[in-house]
């Protein structure tokens, strides 16, 4: 008698968006936005595509809801104590390390947060963010005639830092060098380009090499914060 191979069962429940969503930020951590296949998220739900697509649309519509979920509960994250007298320097630093974090723990979400941005202006990611540090700009003492042009430049600095320490969604590279590696590789050629033409590559190789990614961010920060508080 020939034996039958055993189909996953299929769920009996009805799935909800929160589900779905939740498996989709599991498969693009494990594998990028490549990993988030139809296939490969039926077989985690135990459904067909139908049902899920049912709830939430496109592949695209997933991956803006993916992102929005991540992005928001980033955003939402109590803040340390002693947070409510925090000034608005303070408060501006805790959305961009909260944005840092984010992308440190889900690397794809470096290019989709882009995206969002920059194709829907309108939306709930976009809306969040330039919120949360434009009530802090206003706070700063920055004239209001400038509040958009001071929010998009710190807006697309926490963006660009950010995105730059993400590993780049569609990189094929098997085998990824830890931090230390990169940034030894990094200083030997740097070490090895010809001083009396790169005097200052040279002058800076030290410093490089036993840099904090995170604390090189919060220094941009402090930078664009001193220059938006000059603003007037």
């Amino acid at each position: 008698m020939a034996t039958r191979t055993r189909r996953p069962q299929r769920r009996n429940q009805v799935l909800s968006q929160e589900q779905i969503i939740e498996a989709s930020i599991e498969l693009l951590d494990a594998g990028g936005e490549s990993g988030l296949t139809t296939r490969a998220l039926t077989e985690r739900l135990s459904t067909g595509s139908g049902a899920i697509y049912y709830r939430v649309g496109s592949r695209d519509e997933l991956l803006d809801m993916a992102t929005e979920t991540v992005v928001t509960a980033a955003l939402a994250a109590k803040p340390a104590a002693g947070a409510a007298a925090a000034t608005p320097e303070d408060k501006i630093r805790s959305v961009a390390l909260a944005l840092f974090d984010a992308i440190a723990e889900h690397q794809w979400l470096a290019t989709r947060l882009t995206l969002q941005i920059v194709r829907k202006p309108f939306g709930p990611v976009t809306v969040g963010i330039f919120e949360r540090i434009g009530r802090q700009v206003g706070a700063l003492g920055v004239p209001q005639v400038s509040w958009f042009d001071a929010t998009s430049t710190l807006v697309h600095y926490i963006l660009g830092a950010v995105g730059q320490n993400a590993r780049i969604d569609g990189d094929t590279s098997t085998v990824q060098p830890s931090p230390a590696e990169f940034l030894g590789a990094t200083a030997t050629a740097w070490q090895d380009l010809a001083p009396e033409d790169y005097p200052f590559m040279h002058a800076i190789v030290g410093q490089m090499r036993e840099h904090d990614d995170r604390e090189q961010f919060l220094t941009g920060i402090a930078i664009v914060l001193d220059g938006l508080t000059r603003l007037g």
